[in-house]
């Protein structure tokens, strides 16, 4: 028996089963997972509960809205592989708590109650632990205090194991400094540009035999990839609306339901500091009119940031009578108050005003009409929806379909990669992609409220375009090449006899300090990298897209190791390597592990609480 563990990973073991419980858990977090299974599967003796799994999930879902502020669906986030991801986690997890269980590993009481006793949440206004507050929580989340502290129990013992198998793990400093040797040295050169105008004789004419040969020696560039001959219908709300009418008087009601958006009275921008007493309010106000102190230095002094005291734009409703007269009775930005506000006394601050703004009815209307028409159109394509699908079940053929219902025809040549015209739409690119021939065509979404059906004609192979089709093409290439072959030729040769100062005509430019992600000007992309395998005098000759270039590598140049930005910065490296070094280790103990123990999951169970995502 461990007793009184307590570390930095423990810590985090509990915040994060904080956030899980008490942070918004509604549906799943809030109770069991409904039916009868109650577990996705086990490792060793150790199951992994429903409620667990989808809590990880919700949990996983929620930091990505908080991330990125966007709401990220379930289906997307299949997509990014993130049920995957979490169900992985979950299982490591369980397979660590089923070693321990195995190795009679876990924590004393004392160890259990001083984390408890750290955690803000439950602590009262005087800073002290609050069995109240600590048992409501926990009710709330739908748990008892005796789940509650066995899991506290159970992943603090998982974080000492964790901290066994990972702890001490740091690359040396010879590793660290070599890596940060490799990316920091820089590198200076002299280089210049041939173009065709450089050539010391002008390019002959190929031959047809010498073209023939540069196409069969080049299969791969004129080589299309499969394609797919594909006939489809369509159907959006687009293509119905110049025979959508849209009633005066829905466009009316349609503006008054929205006339906030065209009507908006007198807003001012407003920042707002309250104070505890009037007394101490207008003491601020004196200072400030007098000249002794300013706004901002208030805010500064209270603790506070202007971006706790910015109300943004307001109208003279939102403020209230008393501030709403003060504020808005000011015809130009300064200091009104201090008045009453609905925290308590207050100064305002009134930094702008924004003009009353009206938009007609007639000004608005078109816009108002195409809403509408839309809205309407994506309606009559929904209400053709089961005749198409009846239409598809009856075997109909996709040109009767069009006939029959106002789906347009069309027809495409469509390979991977392509994204013109009805296959800029993703839905459409992964049903060609999918779809063979003699499959029965099926109705699918096209995305904006648009249907389509699509049926694959001919799968063509891979083949290459016969050179009389890609002749001239052929032609561009090989000038291109026999180009750069030539001036590359003619600067080596150049080279065995003068330096690159001595060649006449050469425009040399210098490019210095630079880095080995370092890009130049009118270089091809890879001078930089050559330069970075070359010795500090070489000279080579390198291919460009438009011709060739010489590049001289001048000197080399290592970094300072020992100054404080580079202690830091090889500090922070090691910091992330170990990190890296830990997660290895314990995916690689955890695999053991799932080995050892067994790992059995249950894809209906998982599917079930997938599910209730959707």
């Amino acid at each position: 028996m461990v007793k009184g563990a307590k570390n930095p990973a423990s810590k985090l073991v509990v915040w994060v089963i904080l956030v899980l419980l008490i942070v918004g858990l509604a549906g799943f977090g809030a109770t069991n997972f409904g039916g009868s299974v109650d577990s996705v599967g086990r490792v060793g003796d150790t199951e992994i509960s429903v409620d667990r799994y989808s809590r990880a999930m919700q949990q996983r879902l929620r930091s990505i809205r908080q991330q990125t502020g966007q709401q990220l669906s379930f289906s997307e986030a299949q997509q990014f592989g993130l049920d995957r991801a979490v169900l992985s986690q979950v299982v490591s997890q369980t397979a660590l708590e089923d070693e321990t269980d195995r190795v009679g590993l876990s924590v004393g009481d004392s160890a259990v109650r001083d984390e408890i006793l750290a955690i803000s949440a439950f602590q009262g206004l005087d800073g002290e632990f609050d069995r109240t507050a600590y048992e409501q929580a926990l009710e709330q989340s739908g748990l008892t205090v005796a789940e509650f502290e066995a899991r506290i129990r159970s992943d603090t013992a998982r974080s000492l194991l964790e901290g066994a198998v990972v702890g001490g793990l740091r690359p040396v400093d010879a590793f660290t400094a070599t890596l940060f040797d490799y990316a920091r040295e820089t590198r200076s050169l002299t280089w210049a540009a041939l173009g065709a105008d450089d050539l010391e004789e002008p390019l002959p004419e190929p031959s047809e035999a010498q073209l023939e040969e540069y196409h069969a020696q080049n299969e791969d560039t004129f080589t299309l990839p499969e394609r797919r001959e594909i006939t489809y219908i369509s159907l959006t709300p687009e293509m119905l609306i110049d025979e959508v009418e849209v009633p005066e008087d829905e466009l009316r009601a349609l503006y008054e339901a929205r006339i906030d958006d065209y009507v908006q009275p007198e807003r001012r921008l407003v920042e707002r500091l309250v104070f505890d007493s009037e007394s101490a309010a207008q003491e601020a106000a004196d200072a400030i009119e007098a000249g002794d102190t300013t706004f901002d230095a208030v805010v500064d002094s209270r603790g506070l940031s202007m971006a706790d005291v910015d109300l943004g734009d307001v109208a003279r409703s939102d403020l209230g009578d008393a501030a709403g007269e003060a504020v808005f009775g000011l015809d130009s930005p300064g200091i009104a108050g201090p008045v009453q506000s609905s925290l308590g006394p207050a100064l305002f601050r009134m930094n702008g005003i924004l003009q009353r703004q009206e938009v007609s009815f007639e000004e608005a209307r078109e816009e108002l009409r195409g809403e509408l028409a839309v809205e309407t159109a994506a309606n009559r394509v929904a209400d053709r929806t089961e005749r198409i699908d009846d239409l598809l079940a009856s075997g109909a053929t996709l040109d009767e379909i069009a006939d029959e219902t106002g789906m347009e025809p069309g027809q495409i040549t469509w390979s991977q990669g392509d994204t013109d015209g009805i296959a800029a739409n993703e839905g459409f690119r992964e049903a060609a992609s999918s779809a063979q021939p003699g499959d029965f065509p099926e109705l699918l979404e096209l995305g904006d409220d648009g249907l389509f059906a699509l049926r694959v004609d001919e799968i063509l192979e891979p083949s290459v375009q016969p050179f009389e089709e890609v002749r001239d093409r052929v032609a561009d290439l090989w000038r291109q090449q026999t180009l750069r072959d030539r001036l590359v030729a003619q600067a080596e040769a150049l080279l065995q006899d003068s330096s690159l100062e001595d060649v006449e005509g050469l425009d040399l430019r210098e490019a210095t300090d630079l880095t080995r992600d370092g890009t130049v000007e009118g270089a091809p992309d890879d001078m930089v990298a050559a330069a970075f395998e070359m010795a500090e005098g070489d000279v080579r000759a390198l291919p460009a897209p438009d011709g060739a270039v010489l590049v001289r590598l001048d000197t080399i140049t290592a970094p300072d190791g020992d100054t404080a930005e580079a202690q830091a910065t090889k500090s922070a490296f090691a910091e992330r390597a170990a990190q890296a070094m830990s997660q290895d280790a314990l995916d690689a103990f955890t695999s053991a592990i799932q080995n050892r123990a067994g790992l059995q999951l249950d894809q209906q169970a998982i599917s079930a609480v997938n599910a209730q995502f959707q």
